[in-house]
């Protein structure tokens, strides 16, 4: 048996390695390792444990996002019922944050930008997660009938809460927030090979950023690992005297994707700002080494199409999903692009 059977929901042939990561997912909640909630944020999301209890991503399901009918911090769901005209961002899909979370890896992956953390869509279930009165009931309600005939119940396992869909992001260990770094380069810059990955690395979180339209990134929500290397190994001996030094490693994480991908332009083109836009880092035009990554497949048609018809097979799986507001989401990708 397994956990509201969401094993036969989250089938990744492509990708092996991603499989794996669910299922020990999976069987640490079947253990009792539940995720647990993340405090920050306006929505329901939770670090989800390998059965050691180790973090090993983040799960945000769709009906705990902002606008979800079982968001934890319920102010936002009142918000959108009793008064939808100031409701949220309205140049986005309410409630498709997963879909946008998991878009925003497929675009990084297509262009090879390699700032965005694995992230799919994922069906789990779990007791921390926030389920209505009802679903609760439901299931202590199946626990107590199985109990009362075992025979049945260990055909059934135990039926439990009803799986959530949700986007699950692979958990990227040592990084800080950006404004961290970013406040510490300031005073005790960083060496010119580590400064030139840096600014190859921003640039890489800009385009993702401008091709998706992202309406919600500060400098708190990408990361960044810098890890200073050792000061080197004195392999010096009376003939020959050599030391090996390691450039220190810098990488940028763009993590929370959730508000991009809007069906059209924000009407206040200042109301979503891209933060980074103020930094030093933007000032600087695009290395030679970023346009020839980028230019060739975002000037082929054929190549924004194929983006576009992957977005559809991803979008296309939630149960709102209309046609004509996904154009328009496409339209707005093509004239970033």
């Amino acid at each position: 048996g397994h956990t509201g059977h969401t094993a036969d929901m989250n089938v990744f042939l492509d990708d092996p390695e991603f499989a794996e990561i669910i299922l020990r997912a999976e069987q640490a909640i079947e253990s009792g390792v539940f995720p647990e909630r993340i405090s920050q944020g306006s929505s329901g999301s939770y670090f989800a444990k390998d059965p050691k209890g180790k973090t090993i991503g983040v799960f945000k399901p769709k009906s705990e996002e902002p606008y979800g009918h079982l968001n934890p911090k319920w102010t936002k769901y009142f918000h959108k019922v009793c008064c939808p005209c100031c409701f949220g961002r309205g140049c986005l899909v309410p409630n498709q944050g997963y879909l946008s979370e998991a878009g925003a890896y497929l675009v990084d992956d297509k262009l090879g930008l390699g700032v965005v953390p694995k992230t799919k869509v994922v069906w789990l279930v779990s007791e921390t997660f926030n389920y209505s009165a009802i679903d609760r009931a439901k299931s202590r309600g199946k626990k107590y009938a199985l109990e009362k005939v075992p025979k049945v119940a260990k055909k059934f396992n135990r039926i439990g809460l009803p799986p959530k869909v949700g986007s699950f992001q692979l958990f990227v260990e040592g990084y800080k927030e950006a404004d961290y770094w970013l406040r510490k380069f300031e005073t005790d810059p960083l060496p010119e090979n580590t400064r030139k990955e840096f600014q190859s690395q921003f640039e890489r979180l800009v385009i993702l950023d401008y091709v998706i339209r992202n309406t919600d990134r500060g400098n708190d929500n990408w990361l960044v690992r810098y890890e200073k290397q050792d000061d080197g190994l004195d392999l010096s001996d009376k003939d020959s005297q050599w030391t090996i030094t390691k450039e220190p490693t810098i990488k940028i994480a763009a993590i929370d994707n959730g508000l991009a991908f809007p069906f059209k332009h924000p009407d206040e083109w200042r109301a979503y700002p891209f933060h980074w836009a103020w930094l030093s880092q933007a000032k600087v035009p695009f290395s030679q080494e970023t346009r020839d990554l980028v230019l060739p497949r975002i000037s082929d048609m054929n190549f924004v199409q194929d983006l576009c018809e992957d977005l559809y097979e991803l979008f296309k799986t939630d149960k709102g999903f209309d046609k004509a507001t996904f154009e328009n989401q496409m339209s707005v990708m093509r004239g970033q692009v």
